[in-house]
């Protein structure tokens, strides 16, 4: 019992927890059709690329691991979420695609401008949507949901006035390998990987990780020490809109273009939903990056798991929003002492035992 409760207690248990539902889930689900339970984790070469249902969950799960990791951050700085992310994906696809078509919008074969050129603009306009959004945040105190609403609404609309409201196509080999394969190897899953790797590296080997930390649990007592809390908080932001346009231009590049109407739609959702399953606190302070990006995959298993199933994609976002609720309410302060009346009870009442039975 004992041992049990270690393990309910550490930090990793929420999401690798989820993760194994959905497992068992998919296993039951394949053998009840005739499938082997083992099919979920089988993987091969079709057609020269790496295939598989897990393969295909690491890849379509990119985009929301990488958002992921911003939104992550914001969390815990702010205390608030970052709803806007979806949209300034959008946003964020429409600049690199419009530049890199050039006069050829809205089709084009050839680039008029250097890869590296689109894509470094795009990053740009996330640190300028991820600045307005911390800008608002940190120096003014608007809530972040509410500072952030003003791009989610107009992002989109921004990002059609870029493209002319059409759906610019870039029907570039180059371009789409960003979204596609180096290789036989999907490339969205080497772009997360480089994305976690080099912020993980940077909060493990950086005070940055602690000052995140301290500023979410308390920036009054952040400032007395010594950290300019509104600067952090202004950072996270700032970050959280660089991932958001590395998701769009890897969302770009799937399709070889710039829908702004569908790229990024409900991904904020599920960022927010990484994030909870993560088993991080949506009321800031200490988080686990590890955490949330098990979440992110745990996320887009669920949505795999669903569309298997024969469930609707416009049903798909309610069981998510299901999940938001439970958990959410599972970290309630309300909840989490109730459990620990319960427990301590139970701890009070084995004691007496143990003393009327010695």
């Amino acid at each position: 019992m004992d041992k049990l409760k270690k393990l309910t207690k550490m930090k990793l248990f929420l999401p690798v927890f989820c993760m194994f539902l959905v497992l068992c889930v998919n296993m039951i689900y394949d053998a009840s059709t005739g499938k082997p339970f083992y099919s979920f984790f089988q993987v091969g070469i079709t057609n020269g690329l790496l295939s598989g249902r897990l393969v295909n969950i690491l890849n379509r799960g990119s985009e929301v691991a990488i958002l992921a990791i911003g939104m992550t951050l914001v969390v815990s700085a702010s205390a608030g979420t970052d709803i806007s992310v979806g949209s300034v994906m959008a946003l964020c696809a429409a600049v690199c695609c419009r530049l890199l078509a050039g006069a050829a919008a809205p089709k084009a074969t050839e680039l008029a401008v250097p890869l590296i050129v689109g894509v470094l603009a795009a990053i740009g306009m996330g640190c300028i949507c991820g600045a307005f959004n911390g800008g608002l945040v940190a120096y003014l105190g608007i809530q972040p949901m509410v500072a952030t609403l003003i791009l989610w609404t107009a992002a989109r609309a921004i990002g059609l006035l870029v493209c002319d409201n059409l759906i610019v196509y870039v029907r570039n080999d180059t371009f789409g390998m960003i979204g596609g394969f180096v290789g036989f190897f999907p490339t969205p899953i080497i772009i997360a990987a480089v994305c976690i790797l080099v912020v993980s590296i940077v909060l493990k080997k950086s005070a940055m990780g602690m000052y995140v930390q301290s500023v979410g649990i308390n920036k009054s007592a952040s400032r007395i020490a010594g950290l300019n809390s509104k600067r952090m908080i202004f950072i996270c932001y700032l970050l959280c809109g660089v991932c958001a346009a590395i998701a769009g231009v890897v969302a770009a590049s799937r399709i070889t273009s710039a829908d702004s109407n569908n790229i990024g739609l409900n991904l904020e959702l599920d960022a927010i939903l990484a994030v909870a399953i993560g088993g991080n606190s949506l009321g800031g302070g200490k988080f686990n990056l590890a955490g949330s990006i098990i979440g992110a995959y745990t996320i887009q298993a669920i949505t795999t798991t669903m569309y298997n199933m024969g469930v609707s994609s416009a049903v798909a976002p309610v069981f998510k929003a299901v999940v938001v609720i439970i958990i959410v309410a599972i970290q309630a302060p309300p909840v989490k002492a109730f459990f620990r009346k319960r427990s301590a009870k139970r701890a009070s009442l084995k004691s007496g035992k143990e003393a009327a039975a010695a």
